[in-house]
């Protein structure tokens, strides 16, 4: 039996595959076999990027289960498609802010990131299922100079409390990096998905009577979000907010 909440079998994989650079695994290694057993247990898969070459180098089988494409195909480019409308704004900044990470330790030469984020994208039923993301950057010069991301995808349809809000973690804490629970779910929990709604309007330049009138609100209800906003956000104007999002690749 495998403890699907012990994700050492991923850090193991990420050691022992380093050395060929993630290049020609033979999916009947005992390792990966054990990993594909977890990640069926989980509703997960994963891809493994050289992200200064941009380059997807191996991604297991469960991708066709969970988006719909077999491993040997699967590009970022799948991920923008499939995500759903309202998040591909913010999946496209979470992708720069990837990138941005991934020069940053290329150029110090040493360092890793975990980042931990979630979107709504298109199952192969046709509908969108909520997946955390949760990406592990790390430099090397085995088996030569670059930056790996360890990308891998859990299905968290499960946590209802999910459709309300935006998870997201940057950090160096690798206990964060183990299979989804309520801790880690109200980490870096800042908005609800309307209060999202609301500062991507107010980015986009509209005023609170525009917002009131494309989403059906009361003046009164846009400008109590707003002031909900601030409070959260600990900011005294929302501008500053706006900036603090984009640099963290979230607007």
């Amino acid at each position: 039996m495998t403890d699907n909440q012990d994700y050492s079998l991923f850090l193991k994989f990420i050691d022992t595959f380093l050395p060929v650079g993630y290049e020609g695994i033979d999916r009947n290694d005992p390792l990966l076999q054990q990993l594909e057993i977890l990640m069926e247990d989980n509703d997960q898969f994963f891809y493994v990027a050289d992200i200064i070459r941009l380059k997807v180098i191996f991604t297991s089988k469960r991708s066709i289960k969970m988006i719909g494409i077999k491993p040997e195909e699967v590009t970022p480019y799948h991920f923008m498609e499939s995500a759903h409308p309202d998040d591909i704004q913010r999946l496209n900044r979470g992708r720069s802010k990837v990138i941005n990470l991934a020069q940053n330790l290329f150029i110090a030469e040493k360092g890793y990131t975990l980042m931990s984020v979630n979107y709504r994208f298109r199952n192969p039923s046709g509908g969108y299922s909520n997946i955390l993301v949760q990406g592990y950057l790390f430099f090397t010069t085995v088996p030569y100079k670059t930056v790996f991301f360890f990308k891998l995808h859990t299905n968290i349809d499960w946590y209802k409390k999910i459709n309300k809000c935006i998870h997201y973690y940057i950090g160096n804490n690798l206990a964060y990096f183990r299979y989804p629970d309520e801790e880690i779910m109200q980490t870096g929990k800042l908005f609800t998905l309307r209060e999202f709604e609301i500062i991507r309007m107010i980015e986009a330049g509209l005023s609170s009577e525009q917002i009131a009138e494309k989403l059906f609100l009361s003046l009164h209800t846009i400008n109590t979000h707003r002031a909900n906003i601030l409070e959260k956000s600990g900011k005294a104007h929302i501008s500053d907010l706006i900036y603090e999002l984009k640099e963290s690749g979230l607007l």
